[in-house]
């Protein structure tokens, strides 16, 4: 990839923005405590001089964290890093705290801290007083079911305030958190919930999506007969209370056993086990990404208060399901002074009139000041000419998140079409490895069209090319050179540490390789290529398939797409193009042709595709990841079953249809 051209800025944020800001702050402090040189010779704030200390001098930076942000340890720690090494890296030896601790320390009772709704369920509070009332009573009762330290409580739960409050429960008690989304299927869950032998399931009986009900109790009656270290299975009656399920606790007879008992915390390791989180692996079992207490706390609190820069009056939303990490990213939002808006549902259903719009209706009603979604919906709304500011008040919102996929320069325009410089669009890209962001948002910095505006604090991110060097204004492997506290701890069950060594350091050795493609560019902005392991590589040059997709989507007979490259017994390749058609369009006349020239010119002659077709629906995750790998993979004559698990997609029907081409040979 040859050095890119300059884009436009689309946002710069004003003095007192940058003033104001939390990193600014912090930055001040570090100059004053740590002597870091983080301001020029005129006082400007200088980014880049912050993020170089906080990944050269990683040990002073994580401590400057630990003690301007106030953690409680009830044993101090011994020393910062016990091994500079990746994997194996040993962070705060000795120390011990909770998590849960720091969520609730020094809250006004009074005060909001989650505002929710579901189809459901209206609009609704949830004060300090009640999320700590609750926190303690479920886990006063997980306490008398024998939950303590280590033990392993899963949750089968919506995005719902009493299913954030079962979290704290379990963290206080220092017992080990795991969720899955109920529109998991049966295979899905088991897959990965028997990995850590739970002692305790909390299950809802079932929700309402787009305006249907969906009866769950079949499912956790499968879940129980599946999952033989379960004891315990407690039941949130949420879609028809009042329907008890035999061999079940009751949630509320769960929370009235706990009675008025005070909350309190366990005490245990900074790297004792947090929650577990899943990777979408394509092959085998999902990775049991396992997170430590003190590794997530340290990384949450830089991550949400220098990088999201959250206040006081935030109310902070972002649009998720449990069976992703970003519902544990918005409910850490909660260490900071911000309280959160949680909504269960279809984005359609949740305003007063069905469509897209629905999410912008919720964002006006909740006073939502930080709106995060995916990529996939913002392009989504553009594609359907959708004006969020039509007819709504939206006038408290001041930023816009995007992350589980590259945002398209395109999506960049439309959001500062549709807002103009009054909100702040930040893209961002990690993941679930790290629970957090690699490269994202800051609050200081210029937006340029289509660019993730810098590397994030404690995070080492380069560009490698394949023999380990250094790119600028080129894309290559997205390395993490450096530890961080937010790395796995381990995956459950792989005692050997053979799995994780195999995901992340059998490419670069001692070096993190996170499986993106990358661009640093001169301005130390990134771009995201999409993954690795399905770019395109014709004679020599390579292309991420987001660059493909923005030069297909941006057609407006193309409402979606896929693309894969499929190995050929004669050892050439088939660039296999995938469309969603707007309706009345087709691929009997000029598309294709109108197809092949917008890649040509924006991509390459090389990747113009063998065969472009027509499908139904792109098959996608439930967290909305296109599936470009197992759909390679089943195009190549595996097994759909062993590539793809049906009840972890959003759409698993999607896949019939490459199942069908590929048995046609």
């Amino acid at each position: 990839m040859t050095e890119s051209s300059v884009p436009r800025v689309l946002w710069e944020p004003d003095e007192a923005t940058v003033e104001s800001s939390n990193i600014v702050a912090f930055a001040r402090w570090a100059a004053e405590h740590r002597g870091v040189d983080a301001f020029g010779a005129a006082g400007a704030f200088d980014y880049d001089a912050l993020w170089r200390w906080s990944t050269s001098d990683i040990e002073d930076f994580w401590a400057a964290i630990w003690e301007y942000y106030g953690v409680e340890a009830d044993t101090p720690y011994e020393r910062v890093l016990a091994e500079r090494v990746m994997p194996g890296a040993r962070w705060f030896p000795g120390s011990t705290l909770n998590f849960a601790r720091h969520v609730f320390a020094g809250r006004d009772d009074d005060t909001v801290a989650i505002r929710h709704a579901t189809e459901l369920r209206p609009l609704g509070e949830w004060t300090w007083g009640q999320l700590r009332r609750r926190t303690a009573a479920i886990a006063a009762g997980l306490r008398e079911l024998g939950v303590g330290p280590g033990d392993r409580v899963v949750g089968y739960l919506p995005n719902l305030p009493e299913t954030v409050a079962a979290f704290f429960a379990v963290s206080s008690l220092g017992a080990v958190w795991s969720s899955c989304s109920p529109d998991f299927g049966v295979r899905s869950v088991i897959d990965r919930f028997a990995q850590i032998e739970p002692k305790v399931l909390l299950a809802v009986d079932g929700y309402r999506y787009g305006g249907k009900d969906f009866d769950r109790r079949p499912v956790v009656e499968e879940l129980r007969a599946a999952l033989p270290t379960v004891e315990h299975t407690v039941l949130l009656d949420y879609l028809r209370p009042g329907r008890p399920m035999k061999g079940t606790v009751e949630w509320g007879d769960l929370e009235a056993s706990g009675g008025d008992a005070e909350l309190e915390f366990a005490s245990v390791p900074f790297d004792h086990p947090l929650w577990v989180l899943y990777s979408s692996g394509t092959t085998g079992l999902p990775k049991a990404i396992v997170h430590g207490h003190g590794g997530i706390l340290l990384e949450q609190l830089k991550n949400l208060h220098l990088h999201l820069d959250a206040r006081e009056d935030d109310r902070v939303f972002w649009f998720t399901t449990t069976g992703w990490m970003m519902w544990n990213f918005l409910v850490s939002v909660l260490l900071t002074r911000a309280s959160i808006v949680l909504y269960d549902g279809s984005p359609a259903a949740a305003g007063a009139t069905p469509g897209l719009d629905g999410l912008w209706d919720l964002a006006a009603e909740a006073g939502v000041t930080v709106f995060g979604t995916s990529a996939g919906y913002l392009s989504s709304c553009m594609k359907e000419g959708v004006h969020p500011r039509r007819g709504r008040d939206l006038s408290r919102l001041r930023a816009i998140g995007s992350t589980g996929s590259p945002l398209s320069p395109e999506a960049f325009a439309w959001v500062y079409e549709e807002f103009g410089d009054e909100v702040w669009l930040f893209s961002t890209s990690g993941g679930t490895d790290v629970c957090s962001c690699l490269v994202g948002g800051t609050p200081t910095l210029p937006v340029y069209e289509g660019e993730i505006q810098s590397r994030a604090l404690g995070m080492a991110v380069a560009s490698w090319d394949p023999e380990g060097r250094e790119l600028v204004g080129e894309v290559g492997e997205l390395v993490v050179t450096e530890p961080a506290p937010s790395m796995p701890i381990f995956f459950w069950g792989d005692d050997s540490g053979e799995r994780l060594r195999d995901s992340y350091f059998s490419v670069y050795p001692g070096i993190w390789r996170h499986g993106d493609w990358i661009e640093i560019t001169e301005r130390g902005t990134a771009v995201i290529y999409g993954r690795s392991d399905s770019t395109i590589n014709r004679g020599g040059v390579r292309m991420g398939t987001s660059e493909i997709y923005r030069a297909v989507l941006a057609l407006d007979e193309v409402v979606d797409a896929l693309v894969v490259d499929v190995p050929q017994g004669d050892g050439s390749s088939r660039i296999e193009l995938f469309t969603v058609l707007r309706p009345g369009a087709d691929l009997e006349g000029d598309l294709p042709r109108e197809i092949a020239r917008r890649i040509r010119t924006d991509c390459s002659p090389r990747h113009v595709p063998d065969r472009v077709r027509a499908i139904a629906a792109v098959p996608r995750t439930l967290s909305g990841k296109v599936l470009e790998v197992p759909v390679k993979r089943i195009l190549m004559g595996e097994d759909p079953g062993k590539v793809a698990s049906r009840d972890s997609l959003a759409n698993p029907e999607a896949l019939d249809h490459f199942s069908e081409l590929a048995d046609q040979g």
